[in-house]
C-alpha cells in the first residue's frame, strides 16, 4: 500500500467511534431491541491513488529462455541435470545415443570425398574436350549437396550431447532415460534468472485502463503476511484475451526487487491507473454490496441510519473513492454495516422525541405526596 493510502487510513480510523447500533422498536413489538456492535467513521477528502489489484506469475523474459531437443529421432542415453539446478554455459545436460549420428557423419564425409573427386574429374574432362560442360555443372551441384549433408551430419553428431547455451537454471526436464525422442520434442528448458518478467492477469475492462509505464507495487505472501518487495513499471499490455482464463496478460519487468524472485513464483501487485488530488473517501468496510453496485449507511444527527446508494470510483485495500452519493463530513457505519437496516438507530446520539418521552415520567414523580409518618 502506498504512503498516501496509509495516511488516509489513519485519518479515517482516528475519526471513527465505537457505538452500539440497533433497530428502533415499534410500539406494537414490545420486544427487546437486538443490538449490533458497530463502528462509525467520518467521510473525508484527500488525495487518492487509484489502483487495480492483480495476481501473476514470475516467468523468464523472452530471449532469455531456451528449449533444447534431440537433433533427430533417437533415444536418451544419459541425464546430467535436474530441474532447479544452476548450470554454466557449456555444461552438459542430456546425452543421446551417439552411434546413429556418428555413422551418418562418416557416411556424409565419404560422400563428400566422392563428390569432390567426381567434380575434379569432370573439370579435367571438360578441359580436354572429352565431356560436355553440363557434366561439370552436374558434378558441381552434387558437390554442393554433399558439403551441405556433411555439415548437417557433423552438427547432428555435436548435438547428440545437449549443452547449456548460457548461464542459467534448469526450469523443465521431460527426458526419461532410455525413452525415444524426436526433433520436435523439447526435452529440457534453461532460463536466465537475471532476466525475469511478471505476467499479471486482469479483466478486459481493467486492461483498458492500464497503460505502458504505469507504476506497479509488487508484493508476496498471503493475507496479513503480505509484504511489498519492490516497485516496477508496466512493460506492455496484451492485445488479446486468453481463451482459458478469459483474462488479459500484463507484463511487468521484475527489476528493482528487494529479494530475488523465482521462476514460477506467485505474486500480487497493485497497478496505479490514476491519481486524484481531492477525492471523497470512506473506509472500504463501509461498502455494502447492493445488486450490481454498492450502498452505505449514513447516520443523521438523531442517530438514525439511512441507506444511501453510492457510485464507486476506485478502491485500495482499505479505502474507497466515492464519486456520487456522499459528501465530506457525513457519518457512515463502518464495522457492522452488513448487519444494519434502513431506519436503524445508533445508540449514543440523542433523539429529541425520545428525550421528551423520557422526561414526562420524571415530572409525575415530583408531585407532593402525603407523609404517611404523620398522624392526623
Amino acid at each position: 500500500m502506498n504512503s498516501t493510502s496509509s495516511r488516509l487510513t489513519c485519518t479515517l480510523v482516528a475519526a471513527a467511534m465505537v457505538v452500539t447500533a440497533a433497530c428502533k422498536p415499534t410500539a406494537e413489538e414490545g420486544k427487546p431491541t437486538p443490538y449490533v456492535t458497530a463502528t462509525t467513521g467520518v467521510v473525508a477528502t484527500g488525495p487518492f491513488r487509484e489502483t487495480i489489484a492483480a495476481t501473476g506469475t514470475v516467468v523468464p523474459r523472452p530471449g532469455s529462455v531456451a528449449q533444447l531437443s534431440a537433433p533427430a529421432a533417437t533415444r536418451v542415453a544419459n541425464i546430467l541435470a535436474v530441474v532447479g539446478q544452476p548450470v554454466k554455459q557449456g555444461a552438459p545436460l542430456v546425452e543421446f545415443e551417439r552411434a546413429p549420428f556418428e555413422a551418418r557423419a562418416v557416411s556424409a564425409t565419404a560422400a563428400l570425398q566422392a563428390a569432390e573427386a567426381a567434380h575434379t574429374r569432370a573439370q579435367r574432362l571438360v578441359a580436354q574436350g572429352i565431356a560436355a560442360r553440363k557434366d561439370e555443372e552436374q558434378a558441381a551441384a552434387d558437390l554442393a549437396r554433399a558439403k551441405a549433408d556433411e555439415i548437417a551430419a557433423r552438427r547432428e553428431a555435436q548435438l547428440a550431447r545437449l549443452l547449456a547455451p548460457f548461464d542459467g537454471i534448469v526450469t523443465r526436464m521431460t527426458a526419461v532415460l532410455g525413452a525415444s525422442v524426436d526433433a520436435s520434442q523439447p526435452v529440457i528448458e534453461v532460463a536466465d534468472p537475471r532476466a525475469l518478467d511478471i505476467v499479471l492477469l486482469v479483466s478486459p475492462d481493467e486492461a483498458a485502463r492500464i497503460h505502458a509505464g504505469a507504476p506497479v507495487a509488487v508484493s508476496v505472501g498471503d493475507g496479513g503476511e503480505r509484504a511489498v518487495i519492490g516497485t516496477s513499471q508496466v512493460r506492455e499490455v496484451g492485445g488479446t484475451v486468453d481463451a482459458d482464463t478469459r483474462a488479459v496478460p500484463v507484463r511487468v519487468h521484475a527489476t528493482g526487487m528487494k529479494r530475488a524472485l523465482r521462476i514460477g513464483e506467485s505474486v500480487t501487485a497493485e497497478i496505479t491507473v490514476a491519481d486524484h488530488a481531492k477525492a471523497i473517501l470512506v473506509p472500504i468496510k463501509a461498502l455494502v454490496p447492493d445488486g450490481e453496485g454498492f450502498k452505505v449507511f449514513t447516520v443523521d444527527e438523531n442517530g438514525v441510519c439511512h441507506e444511501q446508494p453510492v457510485k464507486l470510483g476506485g478502491r485500495s485495500l482499505t479505502i474507497a473513492r466515492i464519486t456520487d452519493g456522499l459528501k465530506a463530513g457525513q457519518i457512515v457505519v463502518v464495522d457492522g454495516a452488513f448487519g444494519m437496516t434502513d431506519g436503524g438507530k445508533v445508540a449514543g446520539i440523542s433523539d429529541p422525541d425520545d428525550d421528551e418521552a423520557d422526561a414526562e415520567p420524571a415530572k409525575a414523580d415530583t408531585t407532593k405526596k402525603p407523609d404517611a409518618t404523620k398522624k392526623p
